[in-house]
C-alpha cells in the first residue's frame, strides 16, 4: 500500500493505493446494452443552406415563438427549451428569415437536434 496526497479543484485528498499483480486483476463484466426507446425522436435534417439552430442540451420544447417565413434579428428568442426543470431561451445566432421550423411544442429533443434553420 502506498499513500498519496492529491489535490482536485483546490481540495486536498489523501489516498491509499494497493499494487497488484496482473494475474490478480479480474476483468469486470461488460455492462449490458440498453436498447433505445421505441419512441425516441429522430433528429430532423436541416434543408440545404442557411444557419441551423441546434438543441444545446436534451430537453422538451415548451414554446415555439417563430414560424416559417418569420424575420428574426440576432438574439431574438426562437423557442423555449425545458431541461432539468429550467427554461432555456434558444436565441437566433444571426439576422435572417426562418426557412424551416423542425420541432413543435412538446417535442423531446437530444443534444444537437436541428430546431430550425435561418436563411
Amino acid at each position: 500500500m502506498k499513500r498519496y496526497n492529491v489535490t482536485v479543484n483546490g481540495t486536498a485528498y489523501e489516498i491509499t493505493l494497493e499494487a497488484v499483480d496482473a494475474a490478480d486483476v479480474k476483468a469486470a463484466p461488460a455492462p449490458a446494452a440498453t436498447p433505445a426507446p421505441a419512441t425516441a425522436p429522430v433528429p430532423t435534417a436541416a434543408p440545404a443552406g442557411g444557419e441551423t439552430v441546434n438543441a444545446p442540451m436534451p430537453g422538451t420544447i415548451l414554446a415555439v415563438n417563430v414560424q416559417n417565413g418569420a424575420t428574426v434579428k440576432k438574439g431574438d428568442v426562437l423557442m423555449i427549451l425545458e431541461a432539468m426543470k429550467m427554461e432555456n431561451e434558444i436565441s437566433s445566432p444571426v439576422d435572417g428569415t426562418v426557412t424551416s421550423v423542425c420541432v413543435t411544442k412538446g417535442t423531446s429533443v437530444e443534444t444537437g437536434t436541428v430546431l430550425c434553420t435561418i436563411g
